[in-house]
């Protein structure tokens, strides 16, 4: 995951300035903020909350691209020549979000070295992430995988602070971002309970407990 914004950069107050005030968007959670095959014209960044891409095939089969956290942009492509989009932009929780004109981005990209400075770092930390979920795909287990998202979305196994807890998702989101069956997910976080790697209280619908020695399940053999 990316990492939260340095404190020598005002989102608010930059955002606020460019757009007349209006920075701040908010949502309820299942809301689409985009919509694949929408017109590209603005980026957003997310100042709280969680937000889906999600990718729909000419069959009608979706898979889950990202999930993304407070201190993210999303919508870059429009800044590379997208004219529509090419994912759905859903919030998975109550979410604020700011969106920023094209033209408005790619001036403050220009003018703004804290932006630029930011936007570079998100674009390098996506790509490595492309990267890693394309080898994860190719090389390992539906049941090392879904170890790996977890983790990821737990902020564990990285320089980042510990933050044990998952917000709730749903199997069914959980089986589309590992590209597998929901029954195959619910037999993993079955199992992965059993041995103490993860605890969800009452149940599914409970955030979800990480125990780093999950870590145990994409080392092993």
């Amino acid at each position: 995951m990316t990492e939260m914004l340095p404190s020598a950069f005002d989102a608010t107050g930059m955002f606020e300035e460019v757009t007349d005030g209006q920075a701040a968007r908010t949502y309820a959670a299942r809301r689409n903020l985009f919509a694949q095959g929408g017109p590209a014209d603005a980026i957003f960044y997310l100042q709280r909350g969680r937000v889906k891409l999600s990718l729909v095939s000419p069959r009608g089969k979706e898979a889950v691209i990202a999930i993304l956290e407070s201190g993210e942009f999303f919508g870059e492509g429009c800044l590379a020549g997208q004219s529509v989009r090419m994912v759905t932009a859903t919030s998975v929780t109550p979410c604020s979000v700011v969106r920023i004109d094209k033209a408005v981005m790619t001036r403050l990209l220009h003018e703004r070295a804290a932006v630029a400075e930011k936007f570079m770092a998100h674009l390098l930390a996506r790509n490595i992430r492309i990267e890693e979920d394309l080898a994860d795909q190719l090389f390992n287990s539906s049941e090392k995988r879904l170890a790996r998202v977890l983790l990821q979305m737990a902020h564990l196994g990285k320089e980042a602070p510990t933050q044990p807890t998952v917000a709730k998702l749903s199997q069914q989101t959980l089986a589309d971002m590992v590209g597998t069956t929901r029954s195959r997910v619910n037999f993993f976080m079955n199992k992965f309970r059993r041995l103490g790697l993860i605890d969800y209280g009452a149940g599914m619908s409970s955030d979800l407990q990480v125990n780093g020695s999950l870590l145990n399940v994409i080392l092993r053999d």
